[in-house]
This record gives structure tokens, C-alpha cells and sequence, in this order.
């Protein structure tokens, strides 16, 4: 299950998308001459294995987004970042979009993580959705800059939008299915709904951020699950209210 809530972290847009097909370049050994040189200029002093080098890299554009400027990340700056030559990112990396694309699915995955444990411990659906709202809540204070920095990048990256889709229809297949085995709601009215809920996360979120209180918090969760509950209740066949009974 993704619990990207465009923060991951919401997922606003679940509607399918067609999904642009991945790049793969083939990309040439620099050869001896140019790892001399990179010796030479101690740009690789280490060598490490291919995933971890993989997540460096990523750890890099990490930084790089973090400070703000999300153009910044390029082939050249993530090498420049890392320490390591600009042949050696291409091995990893076909382009920016790559780049971006790659990063913002790890981070997604790492709040995705982080909620796992608090969304499947929950109960009931309605405390999946309690579990949800204050993960996505606590990530916005963690990781809100980054995530505002690649969903920009997204509207000119269809790579980065085509893994945001993807981790959106993730969250919402998983909330609906509960939402159809709890309440007996219909799948595809289950999935239209679990699409709208999901998307007010988005609007809760920015009304905090002229508020960011304890108190705030606290109201705009009873807001988000009432209309949760109201919302699952009203479509609910097994708790639709019974007419009068006729008397006996």
C-alpha cells in the first residue's frame, strides 16, 4: 500500500494517468582515462556498492532540494554534491527527470514507512484514516519543503507524476477495499469516495499552515474524520436507517 498523501502525501489527483514510458540510455564506460582523471581530482575517493552509491546520489539531490531550489538538480550538481564524476551519475541516472522521479519515490516510500505501522495497527477504518491525517500532519512538519519542491517539479516532469499517480491509486485501492469489506460500500462508489477524502487532506494541511497550533490540528482532525464518518455512514447499504416497521 503507498501512502503517498501528496504529502503523501495526498493523493489528489487518483484518477488514472497514462504513464509516459521510462528512458534507458545506454551509457558507456568513461574508460581508464577518465577515471584517472577522476582520481587525479579525488572526485571518487570511495568506492562503494552500486545501491549504496544508488542512494548517495539520491542523498545528494536530497540536499540539493532541500535548500529550496528544485532547478538546481541536475547531472552536474548532484555530481558536484557527491563528489563523484558526472560519467559515474550516468550509470545511475539517465537525466534530471530521472533524478527527480527516483528521489521523490524514495521519499514517498520512507513516509510511507513511517505510517505503515500506525495505519495497519488501526481498528477500524475510520482510525485508519485518524492514523493517515496525523501522519500526513507529522511529515508536512518534516518533510513539507521537499515535497512542495518535486510536486513543482512534477508539472514538468511527467516521470515524477507518473510515480505520483502511481502511489496515489496505491493509497486509494487500499483504503477502498477496507472501505468495501467494512461498510459493504459498493467498489466503485467505495474507490470514488476514498478519491475525494484522500484529496481533502490537501486543503486541512494549507489551512494549518496559517495555523500551525496544537488546537488547529486538533479541530481540522475532528473536521476530516466527521466528514469521514458522515460520508462512509451515508453510503453504507448495512447502515442506510431501516423505514418504519410495519406493525405485527
Amino acid at each position: 500500500m503507498g501512502f503517498a498523501a501528496r504529502q503523501a502525501i495526498s493523493p489528489s489527483q487518483a484518477c488514472e494517468a497514462s504513464k509516459p514510458r521510462w528512458q534507458t540510455v545506454a551509457v558507456t564506460s568513461p574508460g581508464p582515462r577518465a577515471d584517472a582523471t577522476a582520481r587525479a581530482t579525488g572526485l571518487e575517493p570511495v568506492r562503494l556498492a552500486r545501491a549504496d552509491r544508488h542512494e548517495s546520489l539520491l542523498d545528494a539531490a536530497l540536499h540539493l532540494v532541500s535548500s529550496g531550489d528544485v532547478d538546481a538538480v541536475s547531472i552536474e550538481s548532484v555530481a558536484g554534491r557527491a563528489g563523484v564524476s558526472r560519467p559515474l551519475v550516468y550509470r545511475h541516472f539517465a537525466n534530471r527527470a530521472d533524478i527527480l522521479a527516483a528521489l521523490y519515490d524514495r521519499e514517498s516510500e520512507r513516509v510511507h514507512e513511517e505510517l505503515s505501522a500506525a495505519v495497519t495497527a488501526a481498528s477500524s477504518l475510520l482510525d485508519m484514516y485518524r492514523a493517515l491525517f496525523r501522519g500526513a500532519l507529522a511529515a508536512d512538519r518534516t518533510r513539507g519543503p521537499v515535497f512542495e519542491a518535486l510536486r513543482a517539479a512534477a508539472g514538468r516532469s511527467a516521470q515524477v507524476r507518473s510515480v505520483q499517480h502511481r502511489r496515489d491509486r496505491q493509497t486509494v485501492a487500499f483504503y477502498a477495499r477496507r472501505a468495501v469489506r467494512e461498510y459493504g460500500i459498493p467498489r466503485r462508489e467505495a474507490e470514488a469516495l476514498t478519491s475525494m477524502l484522500l484529496s481533502a487532506l490537501s486543503p486541512a494541511l494549507a489551512r494549518w499552515h496559517r495555523n500551525p497550533t496544537r488546537a488547529e490540528a486538533k479541530r481540522l482532525e475532528e473536521v476530516f474524520l466527521a466528514m469521514v464518518s458522515a460520508s462512509l455512514e451515508r453510503l453504507s447499504p448495512a447502515l442506510v436507517p431501516a423505514g418504519p416497521r410495519a406493525p405485527r
